[in-house]
C-alpha cells in the first residue's frame, strides 16, 4: 500500500511537471506576450513584422510593385506621361515644363507635383472616394502603369521576393501570364467551337503549343535577372534569394470565349510541362460584363479540362463582389459553382459568401471539402468597401473553413503581409495561435508537390515519420520524407522559423 501511494505521488509530480513545462513553453510565453501588447499598436506591429508568416497564395505579380519602382522603370525606358490621364505613352516626349501635355517620366524627378500625381494615380495612395470609387480607381491603375513593367519582369520579381523575405514570408505563388500573348492570339485565330474536345485539338494543332516554350523562356530570363539583381549565390546575397517562388498561370477571363479557353488550356499544359507553374487562376474584375455573362461557360471549360488534366491545381477568384456592385442574383452562386463545377481547391476573396444560396450549407461544404479561402482584407476594403463585421472572415472560421491571409496587389493597395496580419489581429481579436494557424494553413494548402508534414493540422499532429523529430534532431525516416516532399520541407522550414521566433519570448 505504501509503495502504491508513493507510485501515485510520483505520477502526480511527473504530471504536474509536464503541465508546468507545457504551460511555460516558448509558444505559450509568446502567446502571453502577444496578449499583453494587443492594445499597443507599435509593439504589436513590431511583433508581427518579425513573426513567420508562411506563404502568400494570392499575389498578382503586376500589382505587387510599388508605384515608386514603376516610375523608375518608366523613366529608364524613356517613356512619356500623358498628363491628362496619368497613363504612359511611347516617345517622343515633351520637354520638362509644367505646361507640357506629354512630359518625359524622368521629368518627375525634378517636379514633386508630377511625381506625386503619378504615385497617386498608379496606386491607392491618397485615393479620394468622393471623386471615384475604390473599385474603379484600383482597376484603372493597371492600364496606366502597365508599359512600365514590360521590360522589367526580372526587376519586378526581385522586388517582390525581397519584400517577402523582409516580411518573413517564405513562399510565394505569383499570378502572371508569361506566354507573350500567344494563347490569346491563337484563340482569336482558331475561333470558337462548342465542342470543347474538338476545340482543344484545334488549338494545340494551331500553334498553342508554342506558348509553352515561350512562357518557360520568359520565366528563365526573369529569374536569372532576379538572381543577378539580388546577388544570389554570393556573399552579399539578399534574403529574398531564399524565398521559394512558384507561379499560377493567370487567365484573362474578360476576353472572347475562344481566347479564354485557349488561355485555360495553356495553363493546364504549362503546369504539366514546367514544375514552376503549379496551377492556374482566372483574373480580371468579376463584376465586369463578360466575366458575369460567361461565368457558367468558364466553369464548363474548367470542368472539361480538369477531366483531361486531373492533377493540375486550380484556384479561382470568386465572390469578389458586394451588394450593389451587381444585381442580387449575381451574388448567389459564384463561390459554390467555382468549387463544384470549376474544381477550385482554393477560393480567392469569397467576400459575398453570405449572399449565396444556402450560405451555411456552402460553408459546411467548403469545410468538408477542405477548400481554403485566400483572405485579402486590405484589398476587400479599398475595392469593395467591405471590412470589419461586414467581412465574412469570422464566418469562415466559425464553420471550420480553412483560411490564410494574402496581399492580392500589395503595391497598388500600399500594404504588405505584416499589415494584413495586423489588420486581422486588431479587427477580429485573433490570438497568436489563430495567426500561427493561418500561416501554417498557407503552406498546407499551397500547390507545392508532395505530402504534408501534418497528419492533422487542426490538432497540430505530425505524421508518424516526423512525430518525435525536432528542428535540430531529425530522424532518418523524417529526413527521408522531407527530402521527397516539397510541401513538407517548406512546412518544416516554417516550424523551424517559429521555434527561433518563439525562443525570444
Amino acid at each position: 500500500m505504501v509503495r502504491s501511494s508513493r507510485l501515485v505521488l510520483v505520477l502526480v509530480l511527473i504530471s504536474a511537471g509536464c503541465l508546468a513545462q507545457t504551460g511555460n513553453s516558448p509558444e505559450r510565453k509568446t502567446s502571453r506576450y502577444f496578449a499583453s501588447i494587443r492594445q499597443e499598436p507599435s509593439l504589436l506591429l513590431a511583433f508581427l513584422r518579425d513573426m513567420p508568416k508562411g506563404g502568400d497564395l494570392h499575389s498578382h505579380l503586376s500589382g505587387a510593385i510599388y508605384a515608386e519602382s514603376l516610375v523608375d522603370y518608366a523613366a529608364k525606358d524613356g517613356l512619356c506621361l500623358m498628363r491628362n490621364t496619368n497613363s504612359l505613352a511611347s516617345p517622343p516626349c515633351d520637354v520638362c515644363d509644367d505646361s507640357a501635355a506629354k512630359p518625359a517620366v524622368s521629368c518627375a524627378y525634378s517636379s514633386p507635383a508630377l511625381y506625386n500625381s503619378m504615385i497617386d494615380a498608379w496606386s491607392m495612395r491618397n485615393w479620394r472616394p468622393e471623386r471615384e470609387s475604390g473599385h474603379d480607381h484600383f482597376f484603372a491603375t493597371f492600364d496606366k502603369f502597365g508599359p512600365a513593367t514590360h521590360n522589367h519582369g526580372g526587376d519586378v520579381l526581385a522586388e517582390v521576393v525581397a519584400r517577402a523575405a523582409a516580411d518573413h514570408v517564405q513562399y510565394l505563388e505569383l499570378m502572371q501570364t508569361a506566354d507573350g500573348g500567344i494563347a490569346l492570339a491563337t484563340g482569336k485565330h482558331v475561333g470558337w467551337d462548342d465542342d470543347l474536345a474538338g476545340l482543344r485539338h484545334k488549338l494545340l494543332a494551331g500553334g498553342l503549343k508554342d506558348a509553352i516554350p515561350a512562357a518557360r523562356k520568359t520565366l528563365d530570363e526573369q529569374e536569372a535577372r532576379m538572381r543577378d539583381t539580388l546577388k544570389c549565390q554570393s556573399a552579399e546575397s539578399d534574403p529574398g534569394c531564399d524565398v521559394t517562388v512558384r507561379y499560377l498561370y493567370q487567365v484573362l477571363r474578360g476576353m472572347a470565349p475562344a481566347q479564354v479557353f485557349a488561355q485555360i488550356l495553356t495553363g493546364f499544359e504549362l503546369a504539366q510541362a514546367d514544375p514552376r507553374f503549379v496551377g492556374l487562376n482566372l483574373v480580371m474584375p468579376e463584376d465586369w460584363y463578360v466575366p458575369m455573362r460567361d461565368f457558367e461557360l468558364h466553369m464548363k471549360m474548367l470542368d472539361y479540362l480538369h477531366g483531361v488534366y486531373p492533377n493540375v491545381h486550380i484556384s479561382l477568384h470568386a465572390g469578389e463582389l458586394a451588394m450593389g456592385l451587381v444585381p442580387p442574383e449575381g451574388l448567389r452562386f459564384h463561390i459554390r459553382e467555382s468549387v463544384e463545377k470549376g474544381h477550385a481547391e482554393r477560393i480567392g476573396h469569397g467576400v459575398d459568401v453570405m449572399n449565396e444560396t444556402d450560405p451555411l450549407g456552402l460553408l459546411r461544404e467548403m469545410a468538408q471539402r477542405n477548400v481554403l479561402v485566400e483572405i485579402c482584407l486590405t484589398s476587400n476594403d479599398v475595392i469593395l468597401g467591405v471590412k470589419g463585421k461586414e467581412h465574412p472572415l469570422p464566418m469562415y472560421r466559425k464553420y471550420g473553413v480553412p483560411v490564410a491571409l494574402a496581399t492580392d496587389d500589395e503595391g497598388v493597395s500600399r500594404s504588405d503581409m505584416t499589415h494584413e496580419y495586423l489588420r486581422a489581429a486588431t479587427t477580429y481579436d485573433l490570438s497568436y495561435a489563430d495567426l500561427k494557424q493561418m500561416a501554417r494553413q498557407s503552406l498546407e494548402h499551397s500547390f507545392l508537390p508532395g505530402g504534408s508534414v501534418w497528419s492533422n493540422l487542426n490538432e497540430s499532429r505530425r505524421i508518424a515519420a516526423c512525430g518525435d523529430s525536432t528542428g535540430t534532431r531529425i530522424s532518418p525516416a523524417c529526413r527521408k520524407y522531407l527530402a521527397a516532399n516539397d510541401r513538407a520541407r517548406a512546412q518544416w522550414k516554417l516550424e523551424e522559423a517559429f521555434a527561433r521566433f518563439e525562443s525570444k519570448f
